[in-house]
Formats: structure tokens, sequence, C-alpha cells
């Protein structure tokens, strides 16, 4: 359950990163509020990979949501660096890969019984 509500903060930090573009666009309050959002995403990130960490290795969950959350903060981190240095052909196009990808993720997202399933298929039949 923790993992889906981290998964839907990060969903909604990505969605108002554009918002706050626009703003930056339109206004010079902008750029304080699009700077703001970016922060956002970013520790949202970092507390997806800690809450993929938690669920796995204490919770004796799945290590598959680590990946995830790990692959999701190093787009961050390219994303920031990509927005720092003004590059908007691939900043805007990556900005809406991350947030269908989050989207995706909170989607797809398996059952918390399925992520802490210990059960092997093979051995508890029969």
């Amino acid at each position: 359950m923790y993992l889906r509500v981290v998964i839907l903060v990060q969903t909604l930090a990505v969605f108002s990163a554009p918002v706050t573009a626009g703003l930056l666009l339109t206004s010079p309050a902008g750029r304080p509020l699009h700077s703001a959002s970016a922060y956002t995403v970013f520790a949202v990130a970092v507390l997806h990979l800690v809450t993929a960490i938690l669920l796995w290795r204490p919770g004796g969950g799945s290590p598959r949501p680590i990946l995830y959350a790990a692959g999701f903060l190093a787009l961050t981190l390219a994303q920031v660096a990509l927005g720092i240095a003004h590059m908007k052909a691939l900043h805007i196009p990556l900005g809406v890969l991350l947030f269908g990808m989050s989207l995706l993720h909170l989607v797809r997202l398996p059952s918390s019984r399925t992520l802490t399933s210990h059960a092997d298929p093979v051995t508890t039949r029969g």
C-alpha cells in the first residue's frame, strides 16, 4: 500500500511540472514555482526508491520495484540536468515519458499481496 501511495504522489508531482513550466513561460513568478516542482519530483523519486527497498528487504517483498524506482530516479536526474542546460528539445519529451511511466506503473502495480508473496507456485501445488 505504501508503494501505491508514493507512486500516486510521484505521478501528481510529475503532472504539476508542466503546469509550473507554463507559468515559467508566462510569468516571472514561474521560475521559483517550476524549480520547486523539480525539487519535489526529485524528492518523491528518492522516496519511491527508499520505499521500494524497504518493501523488499525488511518487508520481504519482491525486489522488482527497486529496478523501476532506480530507473525513474536516473531519468529524473537526467530531466533536471536537461532543464538546467535549457535543452527543451529533450527536456519536454523526457517529462512526457516520466509522466507516462509513472501513470502506467500506478495503474499496473500489483496488489500488496502479490508484492509480498513468497509462495513458490511449484512447491505449493498438491
